[in-house]
């Protein structure tokens, strides 16, 4: 007994001892994670004080750089909207302060770009931003904007549609109406003719001044004039030359007919004749085949047209066209009446007008001519044309493009030389002068 007391008493003893020896971890456990939130509140302490410590955007005027915020990419002035002419505080970049500035009161940000042009390392030149809209000049209107904390945003200046600047605000145009313009242009032309080789060394240059204005009040027109349409072939020398030509094409409001059907819910169907005019004064032929010369001079063509599909701006169609032309015969000194049908197009591929389509198939006989030694009575001829133009670059925003077209033709109106086919393809270039941009071309900014 007494020897399991001691025991007993030596194992309390012992329990007493170790839970005295660990009673102090609890004390150590949370004196750490009163040092873990000390330095917590010590950073948060110290980036306070930096926050305090660093200086506020100078708006007293005599600092730009702090308040620029930059944003990519660079946004740019809308062309339609006003703009502002003011001088800012002058930067490194832009050292005389002449900005042209568009805010915006709501999210409160200025668009602002440099009035002049940039080098090539973003510093101000002494050249002066081309093709910019009006603006309205105002220095108070942007101290005050200054000081009421809006954001100056750096951005590129406005440009016309159809116009594109870059970031050193040069402007460049990017879309271009080529039924505007004045061309000249050349090609090599080979000629194939049936049954007889190949002419190799022929080549043509061709000249001409289109343009085209809408018109109507009670309908949609578009009225187009060419001048001085010139084609010239050497190797085997002939000419084509039209003084004046002139057609419109219309959309009409007014249904020609309305066509109402009863089978179940009536319903209506409009059909409109797109009626339009084209007419031709002045056109010179002179064309020479196997050693015979023939010289034709058309005074005058008045044709009809109806468009079977035009676009919503007229500037694209394929329609019908007939009527008759009057011809002089100046070989043979003589007058003739010629009934004219085509079947043609003339199609814009694309928004910015790079890419343009056209052909024609068009038949034509002789009446009211006399008989000419060589050849039959009431000649025909037949022509047939396929071409595609693209611009390829541009110099000093005229747009240079290459041209390639396929011709054929057949006539038995050269005395003395049979009815045959003959094929010629075409391909060369060309450059434009007076080329603007399409009615319809587009702002860069919303592009």
């Amino acid at each position: 007994m007494i020897i399991q007391a001691a025991a007993l008493g030596w194992a309390l003893l012992l329990s007493q001892v170790e839970g005295q020896e660990k009673a102090p971890q609890p004390e150590t456990q949370q004196a750490g994670e009163d040092s873990g939130e000390g330095s917590k509140r010590e950073q948060l302490k110290d980036v306070a004080d930096k926050v305090k410590a660093a200086p506020e955007p100078d708006r007293s005027g005599n600092d730009l750089t702090g308040l620029l915020t930059p944003e990519e990419p660079r946004p740019a002035l809308r062309y339609d909207q006003p703009i502002l002419c003011t001088r800012l505080p002058p930067t490194k970049q832009v050292p005389s302060g002449e900005y042209r500035m568009q805010c915006d009161p709501v999210t409160r940000r200025c668009l602002i770009a440099p009035a002049s042009e940039l080098d090539s390392d973003g510093q101000e030149t002494d050249r002066a931003l081309l093709r910019t809209s009006y603006c309205d000049r105002s220095e108070a209107s942007a101290n005050v904007r200054v000081q009421e904390g809006y954001r100056f945003v750096p951005a590129i200046a406005e440009s016309p549609p159809g116009w594109y600047r870059d970031e050193q605000g040069r402007v460049m145009q990017f879309n271009f109406d080529l039924h505007r313009r004045i061309y000249l242009g050349g090609a090599w032309a080979p000629l194939f003719r049936s049954g007889q080789g190949v002419e190799q060394n022929r080549v043509r240059v061709d000249f001409g001044i289109q343009t085209e204005f809408p018109g109507g009040d009670e309908d949609n027109r578009l009225h187009r004039l060419t001048f001085l349409q010139t084609e010239v072939y050497l190797g085997e020398p002939s000419l084509d030359v039209t003084l004046l030509r002139y057609d419109f094409n219309v959309e009409r409001k007014v249904p020609l007919f309305r066509i109402t059907t009863f089978f179940g819910k009536p319903r209506r169907f409009d059909v409109g004749l797109n009626l339009g005019a084209w007419v031709e004064a002045l056109h010179q032929e002179t064309i020479e085949r196997e050693g015979s010369e023939l010289s034709v001079l058309t005074w005058g063509a008045v044709h009809g047209t109806l468009d079977l599909w035009h676009s919503p701006d007229l500037v694209s169609y394929v329609r019908l066209r007939a009527g008759p032309s009057f011809e002089r015969d100046r070989t043979h000194g003589q007058n003739t009446l010629v009934p004219t049908a085509a079947f043609e197009g003339n199609i814009t591929l694309d928004t910015d007008g790079f890419h343009h389509l056209l052909f024609t198939v068009e038949v034509e006989k002789l009446f009211l001519d006399d008989p000419v030694v060589g050849r039959a009575l009431h000649p025909e001829r037949l022509r047939v044309r396929a071409g595609y133009e693209l611009i390829l670059l541009a110099i000093n925003d005229q747009p240079v493009s290459v041209v390639v077209d396929g011709r054929g033709a057949w006539r038995s109106d050269i005395p003395n030389v049979a009815g045959k086919w003959e094929w010629s393809a075409n391909a060369g270039l060309r450059a434009s002068l007076w080329a603007p941009a399409r009615r319809s071309a587009p702002l860069a900014s919303a592009r």
